[in-house]
């Protein structure tokens, strides 16, 4: 009996080491290429930056169909910017590379011996990237057309679109920020003036302030001086935005032999802008105009003298390379207005964007979308929609050249200029970054070294560190992707 019961002892106790040796032994890092980008990827997600932050990922093979790696990729994140890539698939599929921006000039009136007794009617349909330089193409057309003279007003026409100036969810602190610009169908220098600062001749006189384009439109204040040694008092350039004021603030201390700084600050009202430009063009091409500039729709019945067009191709690679907000609002209007009847509304082209994706096999009901570019907190999509979309558009031959293309690229250009040089990722990982306060997002392609086409998408939120730290996770990831072999466990991320 003694004996049964130091045999049955001996047992429990074997077999309880055996359980602990298999608790503590060491596994290292596993064989299979699969299982190895696993461990990888959860090693990189690891670091304590990510204790009080969420993750959500999620990684598929576009060639073979099959799930690389995911980590809550059904949880709702805040996209930032990677919202643009439903705007931009949305607009690309459905209105076409084809599509033209315009921004026209008209008149009700007849020109007599050079003279337009009436209005001169400037009205955007939604071009985002008008620019100073085009108002003169303009002006050539408006004197060609024998007009030396205006009697009436330069009116701005914005009945393209409604009167909501900014996106839902905007925080309003944004304001006078170039990326949060006011929305508006006639747009000019993407509704902002640019203001130069450098240092006076010498210490103590007040520093160097330029605004470009110049013009009446905006004031200076510059209360800002010229210092020799340490500057104490950090250069600061505003807008009275509270006030609604077109008044630029320019304070601080700017050292000598420092070189000029820039900044994009919004306008107040940027149709009337436009409506000023164009008003103080014609004067400078010598066409004389009595009135004002003001915001005014155009009649029924107009005759057309100057058009300006842009096509859709040249605009969305610009939004999604260099993430431009106010891009890819107006183009979230102009589906709008193109789709569902004039006025644009966002609220319309927010509903023709869920109406492309329910085409792509997309459940609309599992996310929200607010705005077109993702500056919004009300936004919550998750990283399996991304892939999903992302997919999607993959199969879609006649517009997925387009959409590849207008992506940033890792190490050459746009947002991604800078990040994943020197590693596989370097000129061949294609994404949309995405970054608000507390937000970093990166969604896209990038080919394997066997050739594989992955998709991935990525959300990183929730934190209060800077967003650097969680941008070189994805870029490490990144690079693991495009290192990845099935073939092999041993991922090569450098060149």
């Amino acid at each position: 009996m003694v004996t049964r019961v130091r045999i049955l002892i001996s047992g429990v106790l074997f077999s309880f080491l055996a359980a602990g040796c298999a608790i503590f032994q060491p596994t290292g890092r596993p064989n299979d290429p699969l299982r190895a980008l696993t461990y990888d990827i959860d090693a990189i997600l690891s670091d304590s930056v990510f204790v009080p932050a969420y993750a959500s990922l999620k990684i598929v093979s576009l060639d073979r169909g099959d799930v690389l790696y995911e980590r809550d990729s059904k949880k709702l994140m805040r996209p930032a910017s990677n919202m643009k890539l439903l705007t931009a698939s949305a607009a690309i599929s459905l209105l076409g590379k084809e599509h033209q921006f315009k921004t026209a000039i008209s008149s009700t009136d007849t020109i007599r011996d050079g003279v337009l007794e009436g209005n001169l009617y400037f009205k955007g349909y939604g071009n985002p990237d008008l620019k100073t330089a085009d108002l003169d193409t303009l002006v050539k057309q408006i004197k060609a057309a024998g007009i030396s003279e205006i009697r009436g007003d330069v009116c701005a026409d914005v009945s393209y679109f409604d009167d909501l100036y900014w996106g839902y969810g905007w925080n309003w602190d944004d304001e006078p920020y170039q990326y949060a610009a006011f929305l508006t169908p006639l747009t000019i220098n993407d509704n902002c003036v640019r203001v130069l600062v450098g240092p006076g001749r010498a210490a103590g006189d007040s520093a160097f302030v330029s605004i470009e384009p110049a013009t009446s439109y905006v004031s200076v204040v510059n209360t800002a001086r010229t210092v020799a040694d340490s500057v104490t008092r950090r250069l600061n350039v505003t807008r009275l935005f509270k006030e609604r004021l077109n008044t630029i603030i320019v304070e601080g201390e700017v050292k000598t032999g420092s070189r000029l700084s820039e900044t994009e600050i919004s306008v107040w009202r940027p149709e009337l802008y436009a409506a000023h430009l164009l008003k103080e063009a014609l004067g400078r091409k010598g066409i004389r105009v009595s009135g004002s500039a003001v915001v005014r729709p155009s009649p029924t019945k107009v005759q057309e003298i100057a058009l300006h067009q842009q096509r859709f191709d040249s605009m969305v690679v610009n939004l999604n390379k260099i993430s431009d907000n106010l891009s890819a609002e107006v183009t979230l209007k102009t589906l709008g207005a193109i789709r569902k009847g004039i006025p644009g509304s966002a609220q319309a082209g927010l509903y023709v964007v869920r109406e492309f994706l329910s085409s792509l096999g997309i459940d609309t009901t599992k996310f929200l979308n607010a705005d077109g570019s993702g500056l919004s907190y009300y936004n919550l999509i998750t990283t399996e929609m991304l892939s999903q979309l992302l997919i999607g558009m993959a199969r879609r031959p006649d517009v997925f050249p387009l959409f590849y293309e207008s992506l940033p690229i890792a190490g050459v250009d746009g947002t991604l200029r800078n990040r994943m040089k020197g590693t596989f990722a370097e000129g061949n990982l294609r994404a949309k970054t995405g970054t608000i306060s507390g937000v970093s997002s990166l969604s896209g392609y990038v080919k394997s070294r066997d050739g594989e086409m992955l998709v991935f998408s990525m959300t990183m939120q929730n934190f209060l560190q800077s967003s650097r730290f969680y941008r070189d996770a994805q870029d490490k990831i990144g690079a693991l992707l495009a290192g990845f072999s099935r073939t092999s466990s041993s991922f090569a991320t450098s060149r």
